[in-house]
This record gives C-alpha cells, sequence and structure tokens, in this order.
C-alpha cells in the first residue's frame, strides 16, 4: 500500500477531489479505496487529515454549499421574492446539469436509500435540505411592498415549492435531462409566481 503525504498534499485539493467522489459515486457507494485514488492520499493520512468517512463526508458537503451548491445563498441576495425565485431556479439547474461537474446534487442524491449503517448521514442532509426550506420562507416574508409577495401568499408553501422543483431538478439532470429543458421547465414555473396586482 503506498505511504500517506501528510506533509506535501494539498488538503484544499483533497477536498475538492472527495467532493467529486461522493457527488459521482454517493455516499454509500464510495469506499475508502475511492477515495485514496481520488484524494492520492492513504487510508491513514485521510483518517489523520479529516476523520473517518463520515466526518469527512460532512466536510465534503461544507466544501459543495459554498462552492457549486451555493446558488441559495446567491439567490438570497436578490431585491425582490420574484427575482430570488427566478435565480434560486435557474442557478439550480446550472449546478445540477453543469458541463464541468457531476450531474445531480450531492446533498439531495448522496443518501436517500435507507440504510441503517447511513442513518446519521441521512439525517443530516436530510436537516440541511429542512433548513433550505426554512431559509428560503423567512426571506419570502422579508420582502416588503413591491419587492414581496401578494397578500394572502403563503411563503413557507412556496418556499416548499421551489426546493421540491430544485430536487426534481437533480434527479432529472442526473438522469440526462438536458440543462435547456430544466431551464424551460423554470421558465413555465415563473409564470405562475404570485405576483401583485398592478
Amino acid at each position: 500500500m503506498p505511504g500517506g503525504r501528510p506533509r506535501g498534499y494539498d488538503p484544499e485539493l483533497a477536498l475538492d477531489a472527495a467532493v467529486l467522489t461522493f457527488w459521482t459515486r454517493g455516499y454509500e457507494g464510495t469506499a475508502m479505496s475511492d477515495l485514496t485514488a481520488a484524494m492520492g492520499m492513504s487510508a491513514p493520512s485521510i483518517y489523520a487529515a479529516f476523520g473517518d468517512k463520515e466526518a469527512l463526508f460532512r466536510k465534503v458537503v461544507e466544501r459543495y454549499l459554498a462552492g457549486p451548491g451555493s446558488y441559495l445563498e446567491d439567490a438570497l441576495a436578490r431585491p425582490t421574492a420574484e427575482a430570488l425565485a427566478r435565480t434560486f431556479l435557474h442557478s439550480a439547474v446550472d449546478a445540477v446539469a453543469g458541463d464541468r461537474t457531476p450531474r445531480g446534487c450531492l446533498v439531495v442524491q448522496s443518501a436517500l436509500a435507507v440504510n441503517p449503517r447511513s442513518a446519521a448521514v441521512q439525517e443530516y442532509l436530510a436537516g440541511i435540505r429542512e433548513d433550505g426550506v426554512l431559509v428560503l420562507a423567512d426571506r419570502l416574508r422579508a420582502f416588503t411592498g413591491d419587492a414581496g409577495l401578494p397578500p394572502g401568499a403563503d411563503a413557507a408553501a412556496l418556499a416548499r415549492m421551489l426546493v421540491t422543483v430544485v430536487q426534481g431538478f437533480a434527479v432529472q439532470a442526473a438522469s440526462g435531462v438536458p440543462r435547456e429543458a430544466l431551464h424551460g421547465v423554470a421558465d413555465q414555473l415563473m409564470t405562475q409566481w404570485p405576483r401583485r396586482p398592478a
């Protein structure tokens, strides 16, 4: 077995390699041998630098959410509720159906199958997905006046709708649906977005 490189490896590049590996294979589908090959490190070096597989995966998710999965943060910065929704949908399509990264979403698809061995990871990812709904709902409620939702609009239901559609985009992209088709779905959905009366 090749020796580890405790002082020679680049932790940022190693973590990026782990992101791509988990994104492609999922949590259960990723073996330590996959990680050692991708990261250029021995198993003992990975454990020493990042912890066990679950600890590494959590670091991977954090890195993913700060990079390819940061489209929620981009959307939250938009000046109106409608712009938030439009940005969230289209940015998600670009993230899950990109040309330079695996198709699909690491947070959506990494641990969906019920497996007692990965229950903690499943709960962790479910919590992240639910947090996204809550953050979106809070932001939609915070818009006021012409930037906000019309009276009677349900911010919580709209937030869950957006997240549900984006998770569907991830599944569709992983199934090979072209990015342009998914952008078309986003455009169609936005024709139904609740607007204030003129």
